[in-house]
């Protein structure tokens, strides 16, 4: 530790600390434009300079180390002056746009020149103009109020692992853009707009729609993926205007996907704002009591086993909870949260759960992936894993399809688990000292999905990776909401059918929650089925009767994430039209039939919650612990099949029925198209 006096006040930091650093340890705020704590030091914005003891100029205290006994002045005349000349040069072709820019109330560029710089310019000369790039249907460039701070070259290098934004030419003439023009293609671009500290880099779909004052600001949470990314949905009245992420170091850090982020257009478009129930053939707009009715004359007429329930990948934890409720009033153990047909073991959370946690990930030394894409399936999970790789000594490898590019290199071993046999690769996962996998949700959802699972298992075991004191065993889910039923055991009970028994006949009638993973057509034609939901995708076209719930930005919910962290999202906007909250619905239903659920408000559905699992009795925790026992779950390792792995997300774009009622997802999805055929090696 280094012992460093700044300004008066004495603080110790770390060797290898910048002055930068030992300032904002003592409290004071240092300006600067350049310099961000996720990117590596460029020191080409000078706005950060200070003065060092016996140092003949200013030094910039991003690039600049501290030593012992360091003696550092961030407000003299000589500091005050240099930041007023630095901000002039950044100024001189900065355009006066700012009435006009959608980074005005928000620019980094005007608080400091207010806070840091002169009262005036001495220049007179025509600035510069720089042509506007073309780079995708996400990101707005008005590249002529570029300042070269160059974050978001070091962005699309370091942490997205895209390197296709550079510097071309030099000085007054550089400009920044990809070198041949073409859209981005990262599934992280989106947080270039948050790291430009100016208004070259804005989102183009919220391109002159409203200033920052405007808005009403939520926390929420991302739910469009299993990472569960801590966001904040801005909304002006009834609509959703823009979600940007907040800073989770435990799971996000302050990054966020691409779909979560720019799909919000989605929840305005083919909405189910009220019930509908099918009379002789067609599906008519109705009340909420005909369509109880509707649902509690076909219920009583059924048998308790003849009923049946699936919760699907968008299903909060409280609809979710409701929903098994209200199936053991009616004694139905007809129930399944895996509507993609995922072979899951629940009996045990190691089973199902991402034990390693995001934030393990960077401890781990070593990385099988099987069946799995992190890069399309979890795209901020996927940078932490490139950011563990990129601090070196981080061997991965890979079963799945061939030519994946993950970001980071990655040992190809085969398309099949039987390629893993006599592979040099576990020789490499049994030398190291916490290795961990990977195994796709995607790859259980094959014939043969239990013995994939137990085959992963077994090989966590034999290399090494669940011990007292780590658990490298993984399994990566791909949506918010698939997580939580599992922790709720929204399973079949004792003589309950699974999904694939209940689509095979073993039910009369078929309640579906935010369901949609599995192809409508294999619900028999004699199913009278009830789909709960907010879009209008494919399975409500099937349904008999339609009860229009609330999408995750509008609704108090609790959503678990990939780890097993419970999060809570708040209500940023009102359901449209008659729409409601999904467990809210199913509470009314119940009262109406004579079975109502003990909970009639948010806090005592939470303490039932809570009761259910302990997870959500920790909210925003979660508890990363080894192993003792290594029993594996259910399934025969052996009898995994020959049938190559196929990823379960062709379009990253279009990956749930928010994205796919999205404009803009559309555009991405027609600019970038399905996942091309990989070629051989």
């Amino acid at each position: 530790m280094a012992k460093v006096t700044v300004d008066g006040i004495e603080v110790e930091v770390p060797n290898g600390s910048s002055v930068l650093q030992a300032c904002e340890a003592a409290g004071k705020e240092i300006p600067r434009f350049c310099y961000h704590e996720r990117l590596s030091v460029a020191g080409n914005c000078r706005m950060c300079l200070v003065e060092v003891e016996k140092a003949p100029k200013p030094v910039a205290s991003c690039a600049f180390p501290v030593n012992d006994g360091m003696k550092v002045f961030t407000d003299t005349p000589v500091v005050r002056q240099a930041r007023r000349n630095v901000m002039e040069f950044l100024l001189i072709n900065h355009p006066l746009d700012c009435p006009i820019c959608d980074q005005g109330g928000e620019c980094d560029l005007q608080d400091q020149a207010y806070a840091y710089g002169a009262d005036s310019s001495r220049y007179g000369e025509a600035k510069r103009a720089v042509k506007d790039k073309d780079i995708g249907p996400l990101i707005k460039t008005v590249m002529t109020r570029c300042i070269q701070c160059t974050r978001c070259v070091r962005f699309s290098a370091e942490v997205a692992g895209t390197p296709e934004l550079g510097g071309t030419n030099r000085g007054e003439n550089m400009e920044i853009g990809t070198y041949v023009e073409k859209a981005l293609t990262s599934e992280l671009s989106g947080n270039l707009i948050d790291i430009c500290p100016v208004g070259a880099l804005t989102s183009r779909p919220y391109a002159y729609v409203s200033r920052p004052w405007e808005l009403k600001k939520t926390e929420s949470i991302d739910v469009l993926d299993a990472v569960g990314a801590n966001i904040r949905v801005d909304a002006r009245g009834p609509e959703v205007l823009r979600i940007i992420p907040r800073i989770n170091d435990a799971v996000n850090e302050e990054w966020m996907a691409d779909r979560g982020r720019f799909s919000f257009d989605g929840l305005k478009r083919r909405r189910l704002d009220r019930p509908w129930v099918r009379k002789d053939g067609k599906l008519v707009a109705a009340t909420w009591p005909e369509a109880f009715a509707a649902i509690a004359t076909k219920f009583s007429a059924l048998p308790g086993d003849r009923i049946g329930a699936v919760a699907g990948a968008l299903a909060d934890a409280e609809s979710t909870l409701a929903l098994k409720d209200l199936m053991a009033a009616y004694g139905s153990a007809n129930l399944d949260c895996r509507d993609d047909g995922a072979a899951i073991d629940a009996s045990r959370p190691e089973f199902y759960r991402f034990n390693t946690t995001i934030a393990g990930i960077d401890e781990a030394d070593a990385l099988l992936i099987i069946g799995s894409d992190p890069r399309k399936e979890a795209p901020v999970l996927n940078a932490r894993i490139r950011k563990r790789w990129t601090q070196g000594k981080f061997p991965v490898g890979y079963v799945g399809p061939r030519g994946l590019d993950l970001t980071y290199p990655a040992q190809h071993l085969g398309e099949t688990l039987a390629a893993l046999e006599g592979s040099a690769f576990l020789e490499t996962l049994k030398a190291a000292q916490k290795p961990m996998l990977i195994l796709g949700r995607g790859a259980l959802q094959r014939p043969d999905g239990a013995a994939v699972l137990a085959a992963a298992w077994k090989i966590a075991v034999e290399t090494g990776m669940l011990t007292a004191e780590w658990n490298g065993f993984n399994l990566l889910h791909l949506f918010g909401g698939q997580v939580g039923g599992l922790e709720l055991g929204f399973l079949p009970g004792a003589g309950g059918k699974d999904l694939n028994a209940m689509l095979a006949g073993g039910v009369d009638a078929l309640w579906l929650l935010n369901a949609d993973g599995f192809d409508p057509a294999r619900i028999p034609a004699s199913t009278f089925v009830i789909y709960q939901g907010h879009h209008g995708d494919a399975m409500a076209a099937r349904a008999d009767v339609i009860l229009p719930g609330a999408a995750y930005t509008e609704k108090d919910a609790t959503w678990v994430n990939t780890e097993g962290r419970a999060q809570r999202g708040l209500l940023a906007i009102f359901p449209p039209g008659e729409a409601k909250e999904d467990w809210r619905i199913i509470r009314a239903f119940s009262e109406g039939v004579g079975k109502t659920l003990p909970y009639s408000d948010a806090s005592a559905i939470r303490l039932r919650l809570a009761q259910a699992s302990p997870v959500f009795a920790r909210v925003g925790e979660v508890v990363r612990a080894g192993i003792a026992d290594t029993t594996g779950p259910a399934g025969d390792a052996g009898a995994v099949n020959t049938m190559p792995f196929v990823l379960p997300i062709p379009v990253y774009h279009q990956a749930d029925v928010v994205s796919r009622a999205s404009d803009v997802m559309a555009q991405c999805a027609a600019i970038y198209g399905p996942a091309p055929a990989l070629a051989a090696e």
